[in-house]
């Protein structure tokens, strides 16, 4: 059914009676310098894309979480100029075509190439990537990246889980080898990853130790739960058992350095950067452990939900826009404005 509404147009002015598909946050363009520019907000008929394949099932997006990734799909990367327009996205909760309130599992793996765990498949991608995202009514993906939503979850914080959140989980209780009492530094409080590592780590019985440049930061930090925060190359009070890091080139020497011989280091991402000096000579002398790591299985997806609803932590939500206000959300994020995640609602 075709539906007529206001739309927004591209300079966030409403024309009304257009007649469109559905209200999406589409990228239209890439600008490494300026991505909001490449960025549609409005009514917009899906990418283009073809037929959803054979075993995909379509969800009505409820909520819908904003991550890092968004901002680097405007920059260009994980996409191609070919496939653009795309919707971008993804993280999400909604109700599946039964009427069923699901979480979606945002990687998406080769079906051809018989991986069992989609997140160890060298061929995955994202939603937003090859397939149409989240920012969006409705979704398509396939039935077994849904996961049945706890009706302890609102939409809103069930929404935060897929990407941050089960990133942070996985780190922590996959990767880390962290036991309950022992000692782990979360480079840079402030981030969704950061803020649900340091809120499941303290659910999880581990001293939680953070750092970042702003007071306001660590201040809030230590009311969400961590033991102690710190300035960035802070001395520590004593090595830790395990570092978590997402910052990169910044935060890369400290992390050596902060970790005991012995412990690791668990990388999640690199935000200001990827080529710091590896220090190969203390990796191996001290012993350290040094772990890649990347989203999360569906099966830990499911995990994590279970947690949250036996521990009583929850997503830090830093705000809830109307999807038709997406922008300045995306505006937020890269002016580094945020404590947690930022979600839209999709009603």
């Amino acid at each position: 059914m075709v539906k007529i509404r206001k739309q927004l147009s591209d300079d966030g002015t409403t024309r009304a009676g257009s007649v469109c598909g559905m209200l999406a946050v589409t990228a239209i363009a890439f600008d490494r310098d300026d991505p909001l520019a490449g960025l549609r907000v409005g009514e917009t008929a899906p990418s283009g894309q073809p037929e959803p394949p054979a075993g995909w099932v379509r969800v009505r997006v409820k909520a819908a979480a904003l991550n890092r990734h968004d901002i680097f799909s405007l920059q260009g990367v994980g996409l191609r100029a070919d496939e653009l327009p795309r919707v971008l996205g993804c993280d999400g909760a909604g109700v599946d075509e039964s009427g069923n309130p699901v979480v979606v599992h945002a990687v998406i793996g080769d079906a051809e190439a018989g991986h069992g765990d989609a997140v160890n498949d060298p061929r995955r991608s994202l939603l937003s990537e090859r397939y149409d995202g989240t920012f969006a009514e409705t979704v398509w993906v396939p039935a077994d990246n849904v996961v049945p939503k706890p009706p302890e979850l609102s939409f809103e914080e069930a929404a935060c889980l897929p990407t941050s959140w089960l990133t942070a989980y996985r780190m922590l209780f996959v990767n880390s080898a962290t036991r309950p009492g022992d000692t782990v530094l979360v480079q840079g409080a402030g981030g969704g990853v950061s803020t649900a590592a340091i809120t499941l780590g303290r659910a999880a019985g581990l001293r939680v130790w953070t750092t970042s440049r702003s007071e306001e930061r660590r201040s809030r930090a230590l009311a969400l739960g961590a033991h102690a925060a710190f300035e960035p190359g802070a001395r520590l009070p004593e090595r830790v058992d395990a570092v978590l890091e997402s910052v990169g080139q910044a935060t890369w020497a400290h992390s050596l350095r902060a970790v005991r011989p012995g412990g690791t280091i668990v990388i999640c991402g690199a935000t200001t950067g990827d080529a710091p000096s590896a220090e190969l000579a203390r990796v191996f002398y001290q012993q350290l452990r040094v772990i890649g790591s990347t989203m999360g299985s569906r099966h830990e997806l499911a995990e994590l939900a279970a947690f949250c609803v036996a521990t009583g932590v929850r997503p830090v939500i830093d705000r809830v826009l109307p999807l038709a206000e997406a922008r300045d959300g995306f505006a937020a994020m890269l002016e580094g404005e945020l404590f947690g995640k930022v979600v839209f609602s999709v009603e």
